[in-house]
């Protein structure tokens, strides 16, 4: 009954053997591509972080976050509580470490900042900073500004050549972030793009050039006046860095008064029981496929997001010789001459 190899097929047993392929290949390819699909966007430089319960219901990624909680790292002492919200308090003195102990290794290329926060009468004009890096020689490397006056945010970064490359985002929808209620503020900072989120909710995208590496012999920064590095007088509630950029795009705000957010099961890629089922339903498939096919008619759906910003025009070739002018007006009459030497000489 072996008296054939494992790979030769007979016509007649073309179908089984065809399905024991794609059998033998889901079996291999699942764990690795589900592996793929659930750890490609995790740096391992970037530790785990521990989050409330909440968190776990606002983004709906069933495996562990990994990032860093700035107000442990710079070790920002529990207040008081506002509105159901426990806050930090940020003291009177600089808020900054090295870099290298906040991020022992390094921070992945694409990240997303996470910043709760509300904003005080006497502040809210204030020029500040939520995130700033430097690097050993002064220069900064990344930073996320707001800006009360302008009403904006920004966010700076450093590029290939030691360049600064600054993208102000000024979208009318940020103005709500400082009438003087509890905002989370998002920022998702890809490879080639950054968007801004205010309440879970995307408000601007932006196309970004190549950025340089973190180097980590600097200084970090957070929560601090630009005018003179002191702490900006503001009632904060968390502020986190995820290394995942969808992070931003995808927390839903369940833990916003008044929202309500229905847990989302899926169903994990690696388990057995997907595996097993979808075994059964390959081998109990008939071996020619049905030919009638279901005339549905397809329903329109939502309008997507608006496109990223297409880079400028090349410059345009010189235009024609345009036409001739008309004739222009007659010019006044000339002033008068002074008398030739000729004329001196005759009057002698």
């Amino acid at each position: 009954m072996f008296s054939r190899g494992p790979f030769s097929c007979a016509k007649d047993d073309m179908i089984h053997c065809l399905r024991w392929t794609v059998f033998l290949w889901i079996v291999n390819s699942i764990p690795f591509t589900s592996g793929m699909t659930v750890n490609e966007r995790i740096d391992h430089t970037c530790p785990p972080i521990k989050l409330e319960e909440n968190w776990h219901t606002n983004v709906n990624i069933h495996r562990e976050f990994t990032g860093f909680d700035l107000a442990e790292k710079f070790l920002l002492r529990k207040g008081t509580v506002t509105d159901n919200r426990l806050l930090l308090r940020l003291g009177s003195k600089p808020l900054f470490k090295p870099t290298e102990s906040v991020f022992p290794n390094g921070l992945s290329h694409e990240y997303s900042i996470i910043a709760t926060f509300r904003l005080r009468k006497t502040t809210k004009k204030d020029r500040w900073f939520v995130l700033q890096i430097f690097d050993k020689g002064g220069d900064t490397q990344a930073s996320l500004i707001v800006d009360g006056a302008k009403k904006t945010v920004e966010f700076l970064a450093q590029g290939f050549l030691k360049n600064s490359l600054l993208y102000v985002f000024k979208n009318r929808d940020l103005h709500a972030l400082f009438d003087r209620q509890f905002h989370k503020l998002g920022v998702s900072v890809e490879s080639n793009a950054v968007s801004i989120y205010l309440d879970c909710k995307l408000i601007e995208r932006q196309v970004t050039a190549e950025r340089s590496g973190m180097n980590v012999s600097g200084r970090t920064f957070i929560t601090t006046r630009v005018e003179d590095g002191r702490p900006v007088d503001i009632e904060l509630q968390e502020i986190l860095i995820f290394c995942d950029a969808r992070i931003a795009d995808l927390d839903r705000c369940c833990d916003s008064p008044g929202v309500t957010c229905e847990p989302v099961v899926t169903h994990n890629p690696t388990a057995a029981p997907l595996v097993t089922g979808y075994l059964h339903r390959m081998l109990s498939m008939p071996s020619q496929l049905p030919t009638d096919r279901c005339h549905c008619p397809a329903l329109k759906g939502d309008q997507g997001l608006p496109g990223l910003a297409g880079h400028s025009g090349q410059k345009g070739d010189k235009g024609d010789m345009g036409l001739k002018g008309d004739p222009g007006p007659q010019g006044l009459p000339g002033l008068k001459g002074d008398k030739s030497d000729r004329g001196r000489e005759e009057n002698r």
